[in-house]
């Protein structure tokens, strides 16, 4: 690949392109005017929206002048010199909201153009939240263990009692009796829900279309709960396998999208889902010295009010909800799930929108060191 230079008082008209379309960070060049005269392929993922839409239109389309990388933009032209900055939030209807670190650099012989790096740092700062949803799987696991141990049993006595009683207590009395029935039958449920999340077994993994698996779930919901939701579907048709079982992989991101339905919300409820492909993210892998690439992403959005201050970062324990009729199982099992494949989840929130993230390997993962 030949590098062809930059001409003064100018760019030439081609970029190496195929070396910074390797590049994990978007990266674009912002003329002083404020047009951006050029875009990778990461910048698009970043965006949202093809190169043919970026080049040639505003950079305040797509974030707002009122963000901290226009003043950043800004010193850049006047001083000549670069500049960096971690820990930035940039939001827009486009976007969403990104966290973000900036680096601006002015490029040498141009005519006032300057590369703008843009990382996403929000995978990054939620990797610990990642890791406080692993532990509360184990934790939830020895609660389901011990309570299928110490529960179901006595469970079973007290209802056999109460049959016994309703044989022989008046018929004014028999309500308390079968009362007594129900509420056990009720205990004995939940406590066979949380047993899945003691199942130790091993995953039965293979090659899944997740695009398969999408669909299956979007058939189910729109015949079930999720009947007059709108469904938009933006999926890369290239993306490869997925290495997993594809029942759970289903139970995931049917949880995921039926509390996207159930999501209190003001307007028609519309919810999409997206796939793509993200390079740079590896996390370690439970029990093992490696840590392995997870460059398929699948996302849930939503447009409801949004998770609430009191429950967001304690989303994934158990027992968390804001669902009157809710148990607060659904997204622990959802995290166990996601843990035992060695992938990540993560959400963003605000009102209007709400986003939920699910990392996951390619089938035949490479280990990374």
């Amino acid at each position: 690949m030949s590098l062809r230079p930059l001409k003064r008082n100018g760019m030439s008209d081609q970029f190496p392109t195929a070396l910074l379309d390797s590049l994990s960070e978007a990266i674009i060049v912002v003329e002083a005017s404020g047009l951006i005269h050029y875009a990778n392929l990461s910048a698009e993922q970043f965006f949202g929206v093809g190169r043919a839409r970026l080049v040639g239109h505003p950079l305040s389309e797509f974030i707002p002048e009122d963000t901290p990388l226009f003043s950043l933009l800004e010193q850049v032209l006047t001083t000549g010199g670069a500049v960096a900055e971690n820990g930035v939030t940039l939001s827009s209807p486009r976007i969403g909201t990104r966290f973000c670190a900036l680096r601006l650099s002015p490029i040498v012989d141009s005519d006032g153009l300057v590369a703008v790096s843009l990382v996403e740092q929000t995978i990054a700062r939620n990797i610990d939240r990642q890791m406080s949803h692993r532990s509360a799987a184990r934790s939830v696991s020895a609660l389901a263990a011990m309570l299928a141990h110490e529960v179901k049993n006595p469970l079973s006595g007290i209802r056999g009692a109460a049959q016994l009683l309703e044989q022989s207590v008046p018929d004014s009395e028999r309500e308390l009796t079968e009362l007594i029935c129900e509420e056990t039958d009720r205990i004995v449920a939940l406590v066979d829900r949380m047993e899945a999340f003691a199942d130790g077994r091993p995953i039965d993994r293979g090659p899944i279309n997740i695009h398969q698996v999408l669909n299956h779930v979007r058939r189910l919901s729109q015949n079930g709960f999720g009947k007059g939701v709108r469904f938009i579907e933006t999926y890369d048709p290239s993306l490869p396998d997925v290495h997993g079982d594809r029942d759970q992989l289903i139970q995931v991101f049917l949880n995921l999208v039926k509390n996207a339905c159930e999501a209190p919300g003001d307007t028609e409820r519309e919810i999409e889902l997206s796939t793509a492909y993200r390079h740079g993210l590896r996390l370690a892998v439970p029990g093992q010295q490696t840590r392995v690439n997870l460059p398929l992403v699948v996302s849930v959005r939503d447009n409801g009010r949004g998770v609430s201050d009191e429950i967001r970062s304690h989303l994934f324990d158990a027992f968390v909800t804001n669902k009157p009729t809710g148990t607060g199982l659904g997204l622990a099992l959802v995290a166990k799930i996601i843990n035992d494949h060695g992938g990540a989840i993560e959400f963003d929130s605000e009102p209007g929108r709400t986003s939920f993230r699910v990392m996951l390997p390619l089938q035949f993962p490479q280990a990374a060191p």
